[in-house]
Parts: C-alpha cells; structure tokens; sequence
C-alpha cells in the first residue's frame, strides 16, 4: 500500500483583534413626526415604546453596496493597511437586492481588494457578530491576514412604510471593522445560536428595490411579532451575555463598553439590569438617533461611542446581536 499523505496544517496568528472602525450614515433625517405622517401613532409613543427620536433613511442612490464600501474604506484607511492586504471581505445584510452576486464582492472590487474573498452573511441583526467570529477563527487558522467585517442595511427598502408595528424602528446605515493579527487576546470566544422553532417572529419573505421605485408592486412582507421578540431578548439573550462573559473570563464589573444591537432601548434596559451591569460600563444608546439598522446596528454603535469619546481604545466591550431566524451572536472584544 502507498504511504499516507500527510496535508499541510495552515498557521495563523496566535490571536487577532478589530485594528480600526467606520461608518456610513445617510444624510437624510427621518423624524418620527415624519414617520407618523404615514402611521396611526405619536412621537410620544415611538419614544416610549423604542428610545427612537430619529433615524435616517438613504436616496434612492445610496445602496448597500455604496454605504458599505464607504464604512469599508474608512476602516482600511484607519487600520492604515493598504486595501490590497485584504484577504477576506464579509459582508453583514438582509437588504441586499439580489441573491446573487453577492455584495461583499462588489464591495471587494469598489474597495480596492480585488482578489480578496468574499460572501455575505445572512444571520440579520446578529450578522455583523457572525463576521466577527468568523474572521477570528480565519485569522487565528491561517486561511487570512486581514478581514473586512462590515454590517449594512437599506431597510427603508424592504419595509412597509404604512406598517405601524416596523415603519418606525428601521433604518439605513453601514458600519465596518478591520480585523487582524494580535500579539495579545482581542476577540474571546463566541457564544452564538439559533432558533429555528422561531421562524415567524421576524419574517421577510421578498425584498426589491423596484417596491420602493414603483409602489404599485406593493412592499416586501416584513413581520415582527414585537411581544415574543421582546421575551425572547430578554430571557435567552441574558444567558448569552453571561455565557459570553465567562468564555472571556471576565466579570461584568471588569467591563468598559457594553454594545448590545440597537433593537430597542427597553430591550437594552432589561439586559443591563440582568447582567447587573456597574454605573461605571458605557452602554450604547445609539438607536436613539439612529434607529435599528439590523446588522449595521453594532458597528454604528461603536464607532459613535469612539467619535464621542465614550469608548476608547483598548477598551473591554461586550457585544451582542441578536434578531431573525432566531439567531444570536455575542463575544467580549478589545476595542480598536
């Protein structure tokens, strides 16, 4: 018999860590005065009910390609790599037009990273998390050098604009990191999941951008039955931040930044008070300026806290997403 063949084992860094992050974020401000233009509701309730002041909604020539190659780029320069060191672009989305091809090669090539890998990740609001773990274990295994993890949304796109229960929550929007190797820990493992019993708690079953173009196609059927989201949050979600504080091996007291997905103030609410979360942890409140943009939601969040001076670098922050299918995502990361 033939000697065994022995493959070559591909290394890779011992850890990685998010080098550098921007954003996007459209120019055009939608106000819940606005949005109840085309509702039966009130600022009050939204604010009530959401934290939501505003949101912004992009033109009809931004698209999800366009937001996230800006958020991209601006990641590139910051992690002061050149985009052709780029081996792998993974792309966060549930607003993209068209199945195929993807958007994270089209953004590859609008970048500059012609070559690079690419695909998209379809996990919704828990999308950029997925990204996230994945480009750790990339770099960590050797199949990458450094990767562009970007969350991006044109849900004013695919969402009924008459819908009382969505039209106020979602918005557009992109956020990117650049991720590469570490001397020391930056990403901890990933605690994630799914599902699948859930399938109908958040629903899209088309998406267009000729439904926006030509209202007399009708609207993509967006459905979210808020009350069983709402329990779900708050229940599975407080065992996934604490499962994913003791893959880190950390307290919550040693925590920095905690930066849920931008789902819904109350939902925020009740996970800091689970977690017990000490006055002295920052927590993203971006939604309230921004709205939910689904898988773009934790990026934005990081990048204003950083803008802001709320979060710095080096910074210990908790992330979490957590949306359709049901799926969630969370890890402790450094902050860039």
């Amino acid at each position: 018999m033939p000697e065994s063949v022995i493959l070559a084992s591909p290394t890779g860094a011992r850890y990685s860590r998010i080098l550098s992050v921007g954003s996007y974020r459209p120019s055009h401000v939608v106000t819940n005065a606005e949005i109840c233009t085309r509702i039966d509701s009130s600022d009050e309730w939204i604010r009530e009910r959401s934290g939501i002041t505003e949101r912004r909604h992009a033109s009809k020539d931004e698209t999800v390609v366009t937001m996230a190659t800006s958020a991209a780029s601006m990641a590139i320069a910051r992690a002061g790599i050149d985009p052709s060191d780029v081996d792998m672009v993974l792309l966060a989305t549930i607003s993209h037009p068209y199945p195929t091809p993807s958007a994270a090669v089209e953004v590859g090539e609008l970048i500059g990273a012609r070559g690079a890998a690419a695909m998209d990740i379809s996990a919704a609001c828990a999308g950029f998390c997925y990204g996230v773990a994945l480009a750790n274990d990339m770099i960590r295994g050797g199949s990458a050098k450094y990767v562009v993890v970007i969350g991006v949304e044109k849900l004013s796109d695919v969402v009924n604009p008459t819908d009382r229960g969505t039209a106020f929550l979602f918005a557009d929007g992109a956020g990117a990191v650049v991720i590469g190797p570490s001397d020391q820990p930056g990403i901890a493992p990933v605690v994630w999941g799914g599902d699948g019993s859930q399938l109908q708690a958040i629903n899209m079953t088309a998406s267009s951008i000729a439904f926006r173009d030509d209202p007399s196609l009708g609207y993509p059927t967006v459905t979210m039955a808020g009350q069983q989201v709402f329990r779900w949050a708050v229940t599975e979600m407080v065992k996934a931040t604490k499962d994913a504080l003791e893959a880190a091996g950390i307290t919550a007291e040693q925590l920095d930044v905690f930066i849920p997905h931008q789902a819904n103030n109350r939902i925020t609410d009740a996970l800091v008070r689970a977690l017990a979360l000490p006055e002295s942890v920052v927590v993203a409140r971006d939604i309230v300026t921004t709205g939910n943009t689904s898988a773009a939601s934790i990026p934005l969040a990081m990048d204003r806290m950083m803008e802001n001076g709320e979060a710095h670098s080096g910074d210990t922050a908790l992330l979490i997403g957590f949306g359709a299918g049901l799926v969630y995502a969370a890890q402790v990361v450094k902050l860039p």
